[in-house]
């Protein structure tokens, strides 16, 4: 049986000595890993897979990584991106995998776990100490790509195209199709996993065409391609407020501003990260965008609800889950978002709604607000109707609109659903009475800990959740013959079935059907789609272009009606 086992310790060469080497030869040239003590892996560390670009080409898409001769010694210097979270070792050029393998094995699966962080923080070195380490029938991947303003500023020219961070990431599934048959992988075998920003980054992986070939299965955890949160509606306005509110005034000149970002130092471009996200709307300034043609090799060339409709990705087993309580990381917020929210709801409608007007807006806000909250004010007697609110805007409906999505495009993709509320005694106290699973918690159920303190209870969903896993990386299917879980057929439009892994483990479903069909009445009216730089961001309804067509149609004839009314006085 595949087991995943996370959190043992793979940090900085602990346990590691001299005659446990290993070492194996990449395109690149010889590369030195170190046996994990304790265990039949090995760890290949702070391989860099991709060059990052500097200075005023610091927004490019990567460049091909270094070569040598000499055997590269892959010990974890806990290289990181610049970022606004604090980190040890932060370097520009911070493009490097770990690759973690066990001992005289071949063509085995491959996961590649890409970290989350609201596409702002963390790093795969992050990620490796929380997760994804020990392995005996499996080799797993995890990576830095750039992040914030550094990894996401979408100008649409040639200093700063957009989607640089996304394009790191397509730069390591490259290299690991390239080079992971020399550490025992099958390059035809890979499953990308992530989680928030890497549950929406995954997700957005599956739907660009320049990932053909690159990876059979995708996990995506509490993060979609279908939402606010993980791609940004209109990148110039972005752009222009950041750069604003670092206290560069002449924004409305692209050249100008383009030249503001590459000559600016990355210290001065993080320096107001606290604006990027935690927004009322849901959304997050510098994430993915949707690109503008200019030449060269895009990673994303159109809005993903529209690439989910047309079927036109490539079709994978796909597997989604999400916490029952994935709103609760705004409870930071509640006192004065409460207050903001009883005094005008339509700020933290989701940022991919437009409105023609205040009063259609507000009208929205009125019926939204009544819908989770009745006729009582946001309060903490309201406070579950809070989290399930920010559940919805920021990651459950996102996943519920792309399971719809694809399901009904005909593409053919394998789409399995689930829902995590497992709680216990030893679960963090909740106000309100609320009990259930945090955002990722789904993931963290997997990790390898020392149970002696654990419930039977959290013993049993860990098991069953690392069976899931291996099972799907395995097969494509969350369930084999002799799964833990019960039988478990693909979802639909509807959501329908899905998995219920709380205490008690049940296919149930649809899955949140009230609140998916008011959401999927909302944004079948108020949708806007991302436009690329540069585009008008002007929305029309129905009404407004029957007017246009009409007028069009008026005008030839309007001289002929004016020189009779002429004649008429």
């Amino acid at each position: 049986m595949l087991w995943l086992l996370f959190g043992v310790t793979l940090v900085l060469g602990e346990g590691v000595v001299e005659e446990n080497s290993n070492i194996v030869v990449i395109k690149q040239g010889p590369v030195r890993g170190y046996k994990v003590a304790g265990t039949n892996v090995f760890a290949y560390h702070n391989i860099p897979y991709a060059t990052a670009p500097t200075g005023p080409n610091k927004f490019k898409a990567p460049l091909p990584p270094p070569e040598w001769t000499e055997v590269y010694d892959a010990i974890d210097k806990q290289v990181t991106c610049p970022q606004s979270w604090p980190t040890v070792n932060p370097k520009e050029d911070c493009l490097i995998a770990s690759v973690f393998a066990p001992e005289n094995r071949t063509n085995l699966p491959v996961l590649v776990y890409v970290h989350g962080g609201a596409f702002q923080i963390g790093s795969g070195n992050y990620a490796t100490k929380f997760g994804i380490n020990s392995i005996s029938e499996l080799i797993v991947v995890n990576f830095n790509y750039r992040l914030g303003v550094h990894g996401f500023l979408c100008l649409g020219t040639k200093e700063a195209p957009g989607n640089a961070g996304m394009k790191d990431q397509l730069a390591l599934l490259r290299w690991v199709h390239d080079n992971i048959a020399a550490f025992g992988g099958n390059a035809d075998d890979v499953t990308i996993m992530g989680c928030s920003a890497g549950g929406a980054s995954v997700d957005l992986l599956r739907l660009a065409s320049v990932t053909e070939g690159l990876f059979k299965k995708v996990i995506a955890e509490s993060g979609a391609n279908a939402g606010a949160f993980g791609i940004q509606h209109n990148p110039i306005e972005n752009a222009k407020y950041y750069a604003k509110a670092l206290g560069f005034e002449n924004i409305d000149d692209l050249s100008a501003l383009s030249n503001f970002y590459t000559s600016a130092s990355l210290e001065t471009l993080f320096s107001r990260s606290d604006l990027v996200s935690n927004r009322p709307d849901s959304s997050v300034i510098f994430a993915p965008c949707v690109e503008k043609d200019i030449g060269i090799e895009m990673f994303l060339d159109d809005a993903p609800v529209n690439i989910l409709k047309s079927g036109s990705n490539n079709a994978h087993p796909v597997l989604y889950g999400f916490a029952n309580l994935e709103g609760v990381m705004r409870l930071g917020h509640f006192q004065n978002w409460s207050m903001r929210m009883n005094e005008n709801f339509s700020e933290f409608l989701p940022a991919d709604l437009a409105f023609e007007n205040v009063e259609e807006k507000e009208a929205v806000a009125k019926r939204v607000k009544e819908f989770y909250f009745g006729d009582k004010p946001v309060s903490p007697d309201t406070i579950q109707a809070y989290v399930d609110y920010f559940s919805d805007t920021l990651f459950v409906y996102s996943i519920l609109r792309s399971v719809k999505l694809s399901t009904e495009s005909g593409n053919n993709s394998t789409i399995y659903l689930y829902e995590y509320s497992f709680a216990d005694i030893n679960s963090i106290a909740l106000p309100g009475g609320m009990t259930g699973a945090l955002h990722c918690d789904q993931i963290q159920a997997s990790f390898d800990r020392n149970e002696i303190f654990f419930t039977e209870e959290r013993r049993n969903i860990m098991a069953k959740m690392r069976r899931m896993y291996s099972d799907f990386i395995t097969t494509g299917s969350p369930v084999s013959e002799d799964s833990l879980l019960p039988p478990w057929s693909p979802t639909n439009a509807n959501r329908d079935p899905y998995m219920a892994m709380g205490v008690n483990i049940s296919v149930q479903g649809p899955l949140y059907e009230e609140r998916a069909n008011l959401w999927d009445d909302i944004y079948g009216k108020y949708y806007r789609a991302p436009i690329p730089p540069g585009n008008s961001a002007k929305i029309l309804s129905i009404n407004k272009l029957l007017w246009i067509m009409y007028i069009i149609v008026l005008i030839p004839n309007l001289s002929v009606l004016l020189r009779k009314a002429t004649i008429t006085i």
